[in-house]
């Protein structure tokens, strides 16, 4: 099953009184349950991809497909709560709110989902701190962590909503090497064992390499497709969504 569609999407911007072509044409399709990595140099439109599907932006033409509904033309309180209750985020810089603990960063998001009482809020946030390994570190502020660990928190806090996909903006980008491969193994046992579709956008080749499969974006365009099983990769020719 795919979980994301991508149909022939565009997306242009304003830079004062000239058009900007960040997309064109974008197709593609990410199954359920995924590793996949979105590659390409800096202003090749994979950020641009990655706020698409995150439902953060809109396409300037083409659809946008999260568990088969386009979900172009919802308006911002429909695509709030899609991402609130389908999508987690995890970001370079972190983005955890420095005066709450742990434990409040990762049960946050859940205070939106109002069916949720406080026990089963806990109950989540002490399982998804020990599944990234702090739940000793529960009452711990941001300033009082490793990168690693911040980031191990922004992990637990993305998963806590249990969403279908968690996207990932170059997640390793401020981490040492040891670090950043800590935490990306971890997101790929997490991946494993929960079967949640990860997403990245990312420059890191240990992504890549890590990948089950790989969007290669060069000048706005989708230029290879490949799909990696045992260690083998595979290059699909790219074309237009029908």
């Amino acid at each position: 099953m795919h979980v994301v569609r991508l149909a022939n999407v565009c997306k242009d911007y304003m830079l004062g009184e000239q058009k900007v072509q960040a997309l064109r044409e974008v197709s593609f399709e990410i199954k359920d349950g995924v590793f996949l990595a979105i590659a390409g140099p800096s202003g090749s439109g994979k950020s641009t991809i990655l706020n698409l599907i995150g439902c953060i932006d809109t396409p300037t033409s083409g659809a946008v497909y999260i568990d088969g509904k386009d979900v172009t033309g919802k308006t911002p309180d429909e695509l709030a709560d899609l991402r609130a209750r389908s999508i987690g985020f995890i970001f370079q810089t972190f983005n955890l709110l420095p005066v709450l603990s742990a434990a409040e960063n990762v049960e946050y998001p859940l205070l939106q989902m109002r069916e949720l009482g406080r026990a089963e809020r806990r109950k989540r946030v002490e399982s998804y701190l020990k599944i990234v390994g702090l739940s000793k570190f529960a009452d711990h502020r941001p300033n009082q962590l490793s990168g690693g660990q911040r980031q191990r928190v922004a992990i637990a806090r993305a998963l806590a909503t249990q969403p279908r996909i968690v996207l990932a903006d170059e997640p390793t980008a401020n981490l040492d090497h040891k670090t950043g491969e800590g935490v990306l193994t971890l997101m790929r046992q997490i991946n494993h064992e929960l079967k949640t579709t990860f997403i990245f956008s990312t420059h890191d080749k240990r992504v890549m390499a890590m990948a089950d499969e790989l969007v290669r974006v060069e000048d706005g365009r989708v230029t290879v497709f490949g799909v990696q099983r045992e260690g083998q990769w595979t290059w699909k020719p790219v074309a237009k969504a029908a």
